[in-house]
């Protein structure tokens, strides 16, 4: 998206408009909303080989950590997700200076970071490397989260700690039961009145009477 063209009430399409490798897009519903910022792969992912310059400039050395994003995420602006590709400041060293003739032994990969299917990072949110933010969790605008997020928590602050669940804990069960985001699109749509409320037995006869008709 131009930067003429950029409102906030526009989106930015991810599996558009990320063309790194390292970054995994699931679906075609996750979006980020940038407008005041230069993109989502410009100015969100940080630190991830596989953009144009580290691609045209050097050969990694270690095994790139991935970063794998949902479907129905929502991405708020300038947000950061911060990957791991400058771990190389060892804190078990006296000297956590990356010295280039040890920067292979210094590295230290954070693994994976996984934003789950219908997950909604706020405003200026930070991901530390190697978190998983589970399906359909929240993080509180200017969170920084340092370790996994369960699915359908809210969390926020820094670093970001439970607020509290979405739903009771039954409810989330029979939810991530019913697995929505593995839906065909036909099927999310169809119910798509019930996706968007929160009666869990309308949700799961509802499923349950689609499936029935489309065996």
């Amino acid at each position: 998206m131009a930067q003429q063209d950029k409102h906030w009430s526009k989106m930015e399409l991810l599996h558009q408009a990320v063309r790194n490798p390292n970054i995994q897009v699931k679906g075609t519903h996750s979006y980020y909303s940038g407008a005041w910022d230069e993109g989502f792969e410009a100015s969100v992912v940080r630190y991830l080989y596989g953009d144009g310059y580290s691609l045209r400039t050097w050969q990694p050395q270690w095994p790139i950590d991935q970063l794998h994003i949902g479907d129905y995420v929502c991405i708020g602006a300038e947000a950061v997700i911060l990957m791991g590709g400058n771990h190389t400041h060892r804190a078990d060293w006296f000297s956590l200076y990356p010295f280039a003739d040890r920067i292979v032994e210094a590295y230290k990969g954070k693994g994976d970071t996984v934003i789950g299917d219908g997950a909604w990072i706020g405003m200026r949110a930070m991901i530390m490397p190697g978190v998983t933010i589970g399906e359909g969790a929240i993080v509180a605008a200017g969170s920084v989260v340092v370790q996994d997020v369960e699915p359908y928590a809210i969390v926020g602050g820094n670093p970001a700690g439970l607020i509290h669940h979405r739903f009771a804990p039954e409810v989330v069960s029979r939810l991530r039961a019913l697995d929505i985001y593995a839906w065909p699109e036909g099927k999310f749509e169809a119910l798509r009145d019930a996706v968007c409320a929160a009666d869990i037995e309308k949700l799961e006869a509802a499923s349950l009477a689609y499936d029935q008709r489309h065996g």
